[in-house]
């Protein structure tokens, strides 16, 4: 049993001001693992000031002393891969498979701020005028729990690129994956107030942050609601932000495709992170005259989707977060029968064995159509809508036909093809017959998936304020 009672403030930690505590639950057997003291308001602005001055010194710190930061950041997080991983199977409850990878992103990201800011000219010629890239100012960090210490790497080594420094909430439930790296980052030794971190609930230091004067720009990842209302509180005084919201993305099999490989590649796309990832792939549009091998072919490959302990190398998807978000998934696939929807595989209640956790039987629903509720709303667990189509183009109109435009995903056996549906998806990263991420690369999404981008130069341009020099 693990008790944090420390945030981390200007170089050092700090017992909060703010005395309420929450329980850390493990999800795999819902037993406590621990507990976390939350901070509050006062706590909030005492790291938003020392963000502040900390940020007039190190804003004019030059490229070669944030590159060194930023190494000193990476072999700290590195050295403990390890601890950080388990520590998120145990309390997250991801598997271990989808763990190693989230660390392994999370000093990956580290290294694509490093290369971003060797590449990246922060004084710049413009017709006859030069342009500098300055620091934006303070910014608030704002991460969700399905990847914790991933965002939160991204987010601060982009910030830290920039010559900004930051304040930065995570989720309450992940404090004992913040707390280890939050020790990484300490010693790291980043100059005080660069880096500060408080836990705590979002109506409290989220909401804080996103209206606080002195916050200059705020980087959000999560629901899609909770980010129109840190837009609205942010327009006050005029923040800078990059949301990174929710997701419906469609994942569409061509009917030239090689069904044997695009099936399991579209299950992994869906239930990836346990169906806990915005970017999964939860409507899987197939062509009417293949939906029975679809059919046949998910069935088969969901049988051999391994749901239980994550600390197994071989499971696929492990529980969900906690017992709100189960019952959340539950209530979304009683909506899928009521709606009329034919249950291929999965449905209500826990798999056999594995009532004591918050496990969901990975779910497909057939016969979806795309008014339905179940392909329209975000469940984030592993449930799968396939919708079936008559033409290429209906296929197009289907995938944009969403709120959301986050990922989308494409199979098909021609290249040209593929490229060409590619191109008509309105979605900020489309897939081609894989899954993979490219750190360097532009992520965020069109629609009500958010605003901006986050990796490489888009998302490093995102945390600089442009300054023409006239002479």
């Amino acid at each position: 049993m693990k008790t944090i009672d420390k945030i981390y403030v200007n170089g050092a930690f700090v017992t909060p001001h703010g005395t309420e505590v929450a329980e850390l639950i493990n999800p795999s057997n819902n037993t406590v693992i621990g507990t976390v003291q939350l901070g509050d308001v006062e706590d909030t602005r005492k790291a938003i000031a020392s963000a502040k001055a900390a940020f007039k010194s190190f804003s004019q710190t030059t490229k070669e002393q944030r590159l060194e930061y930023l190494q000193k950041m990476y072999e700290a997080i590195a050295k403990r891969q390890d601890e950080l991983t388990e520590v998120m199977v145990r309390e997250y409850g991801g598997t271990l498979q989808f763990s190693k990878m989230s660390t392994l992103n999370a000093l990956n990201s580290i290294q694509s701020a490093m290369e971003t800011l060797k590449q990246v000219e922060l004084v710049r010629t413009v017709g006859q005028s030069q342009v500098h890239m300055e620091p934006v100012g303070v910014v608030g960090i704002i991460t969700p729990w399905n990847a914790s210490n991933s965002f939160i790497s991204n987010k601060l080594s982009t910030a830290i690129a920039a010559g900004c420094t930051a304040v930065i909430k995570p989720s309450e439930m992940s404090a004992l994956q913040t707390q280890i790296l939050t020790e990484c980052l300490h010693e790291a030794g980043l100059p005080a107030g660069v880096f500060n971190i408080v836990n705590g609930r979002g109506d409290v230091v989220g909401a804080e942050i996103s209206r606080h004067p002195d916050i200059a720009k705020i980087s959000f990842t999560g629901s899609t609601q909770v980010g129109k209302s840190i837009a609205r509180n942010a327009a006050d005084s005029m923040k800078r932000i990059t949301l990174e919201l929710g997701g419906k993305s469609p994942n569409i099999i061509l009917e030239d495709a090689n069904f044997e490989t695009a099936v399991p590649l579209a299950i992994q796309a869906a239930f990836m992170n346990s169906g806990q990832a915005c970017v999964a792939g939860t409507r899987l549009l197939v062509p009417e005259t293949h939906l029975e091998e679809v059919k046949k072919l998910v069935k088969e490959t969901v049988e051999h989707v391994k749901v239980g302990n994550p600390q197994d190398a071989d499971t696929a998807v492990g529980p969900l977060v906690s017992k709100k978000q189960y019952d959340r998934v539950q209530s979304y696939i009683r909506l899928g029968l009521e709606e009329g929807a034919e249950l291929l595989t999965g449905g209500i209640g826990q798999p056999s064995g594995l009532e004591a956790g918050n496990f969901v039987k990975p779910t497909v629903f057939v016969n979806v159509n795309n008014q339905m509720r179940i392909a329209r709303e975000e469940i984030f667990g592993p449930v799968l809508s396939v919708i079936s189509y008559k033409t290429e183009e209906e296929a197009i109109e289907i995938a944009n036909d969403t709120d959301y435009g986050l990922q989308a995903y494409v199979s098909s056996s021609d290249e040209k093809r593929a490229h060409q549906v590619a191109g008509q998806l309105h979605a900020g990263r489309v897939l081609i017959n894989c899954l993979k991420h490219d750190p360097m690369a532009p992520f965020g999404g069109f629609k009500q998936s958010g605003l901006g981008r986050e990796y490489g130069i888009f998302g490093l341009e995102a945390y600089l304020e442009p300054k023409t020099i006239i002479e």
